[in-house]
């Protein structure tokens, strides 16, 4: 992994991933490392080997999540989310030939083919926390207060 950083009134941090390395696993690393406790991916592509994700089965609550993998060589079309306390919680777009699309939650273990460059843009003055909604059984986002 490969990360290129440009500081100001927010940062971008880049992060270049190579063959192998774990998408999901590589972003946390990067958020660590980089001390991201707060911003949004704004762009995401690359190519995959595998894909783990998630997508809701229903719309009642509490939600419940259906789990896929996807094993072919994978075009990563999108990858986009918030970073809210550090915690990524990040939708991917993924591709396979022609005619062949899929969306959801990413999950850990989704392995690059050839490579990936996610851009990520940090917050340095808004604090955000996902707070939990005890009734839906849900984390919803909300500005921290400190």
């Amino acid at each position: 992994m490969n990360t290129l950083e440009h500081a100001g009134p927010t940062q971008v941090v880049v992060v270049a991933l190579a063959p192998a390395e774990m998408l999901l696993e590589s972003i946390r690393e990067a958020i660590k490392k980089h001390d991201i406790r707060n911003g949004v991916v704004v762009s995401g592509i690359g190519t995959l080997k595998t894909c783990q994700m998630h997508y809701i089965e229903h719309t009642d609550f509490p939600p419940k999540d259906k789990f896929f993998t996807l094993k072919a060589p994978l075009e990563l079309v999108s990858v986009s989310g918030i970073i809210a306390d550090g915690e990524p919680h990040l939708h991917v777009v993924v591709s396979c030939g022609e005619g062949h699309v899929w969306a959801g939650h990413l999950e850990p273990e989704s392995e690059v083919a050839y490579l990936a460059e996610i851009a990520i843009l940090k917050f340095n003055d808004l604090a955000m926390a996902r707070r939990m909604d005890e009734a839906r059984r849900i984390r919803l986002l909300e500005q921290k207060k400190t």
